[in-house]
């Protein structure tokens, strides 16, 4: 199937970064509904200049470096939005072997930069991408970041936000515990996550000068994820 032609274009420059970065974005690419989501709904349709904050090892570079693989090649699947045709792709990335992993996979075809997002330059960009990152900053940070970003985008410009809605119930918990055995994993017992309901994100959004709407992201997995879209206004 062409879904399958997408993945495997995606996933094979992590062959150069090793086992680990290739066997994690197949992992990822296939079981997390927001990088599915975000080709099939034409999501980043016409946005130039791309700038993915908390980027990791590249993954939505990845994703779309193979959405234009496929339609080269006319393996793009045919119930979707036609593929996003972005001229630059950046991300910012706090861990020195992610992003290095990234380069190794990409080299010059995409720009990564290691970098704190709290202070790193954002630069201009058309969309900004925050995918499961904020619950790590602080609610100061959270707020400054989401300031910063404003700024870089043009009115109509778009924020992806991804996080885990705060609410009573297993589901949000699920997703609590994956995060904090991800800090683990990484080292970094210190952090303390902050995170806040879907509401309380959409009024701080209005507050840092977007307008929302919201859509499920979880599902086919047990978490309670919710994507923001989020406009600049003017």
């Amino acid at each position: 199937m062409n879904e399958d032609a997408l993945l495997a274009a995606a996933t094979a420059p992590y062959r150069r970064a090793g086992r680990f970065a290739y066997y994690f974005a197949r992992g990822k690419l296939r079981g997390d509904p927001v990088y599915r989501e975000l080709l099939r709904a034409g999501l980043l349709r016409e946005r130039a200049r791309i700038l993915d904050l908390g980027c990791g090892q590249g993954l939505i570079a990845a994703w779309l470096l193979a959405a234009a693989e496929c339609e080269r090649r006319g393996t793009w699947p045919r119930d979707w939005a036609p593929p996003p045709r972005p001229t630059s792709i950046r991300g910012i990335e706090l861990r020195p072997r992610a992003a290095d992993r990234a380069r190794r996979a990409f080299g010059e075809r995409v720009e990564v930069d290691e970098g704190d997002i709290r202070t790193a330059d954002f630069g201009r960009a058309d969309v900004v991408l925050l995918l499961d990152v904020m619950q790590y900053l602080d609610p100061a940070s959270q707020r400054a970041v989401l300031c910063r970003v404003r700024a870089a985008l043009p009115e109509q410009g778009l924020l992806l936000l991804r996080v885990g809605d705060r609410q009573p119930g297993w589901r949000f918990q699920a997703t609590r515990l994956v995060d904090q055995c991800v800090l683990a994993m990484r080292g970094q017992w210190s952090f303390r996550q902050h995170c806040r309901s879907v509401v309380d994100w959409r009024t701080l959004l209005a507050d840092c000068g977007f307008g929302s709407e919201i859509r499920p992201m979880s599902a086919g997995t047990p978490f309670a994820n919710v994507l923001i879209l989020a406009t600049a206004r003017p």
